[in-house]
C-alpha cells in the first residue's frame, strides 16, 4: 500500500544542541534504512521549512505506524496521512 506522509519537525527551542544533533543523526540513519529496503520510496523537503512530504510502500497502515512511530523524530513531529491508490489516467506502469 502506497501512503503519502507529511511531516513537520518541531524540536524544543531549549533542546541542548548536541542532543538535536543525535536525534537527527539516528533519524537520517533510519530513513536511509527504510530508503534501501523500498519501503521509504520517496521522500522531499519542503522548502523552507523543516518538514517533508514522503511516499511509503508498505503492506498496511499497521506497517505504517510502527515505521512513522519509530522514527526517531517522531516525538516532535505533526504527521499527516493520506493513502494512496492509482489513478486510472497513470501512464507509468511500475508506480503502483
Amino acid at each position: 500500500m502506497l501512503f503519502q506522509v507529511e511531516m513537520t519537525v518541531l524540536l524544543p527551542p531549549e533542546m541542548p544542541a548536541e542532543r538535536a544533533a543525535e536525534i537527527k543523526a539516528a533519524e537520517k540513519a533510519y530513513a536511509q534504512d527504510l530508503q534501501r529496503q523500498g519501503k521509504w520510496r520517496h521522500l522531499w523537503r519542503v522548502a523552507g521549512s523543516y518538514a517533508n512530504v514522503s511516499i511509503f510502500d508498505v503492506e498496511d497502515n499497521a506497517e505504517l505506524q510502527e515505521i512513522v512511530g519509530n522514527l526517531p523524530l517522531f516525538p516532535y513531529m505533526q504527521v499527516s496521512v493520506k493513502p494512496l491508490c492509482r489513478h486510472p489516467s497513470a501512464v507509468r506502469e511500475d508506480d503502483s
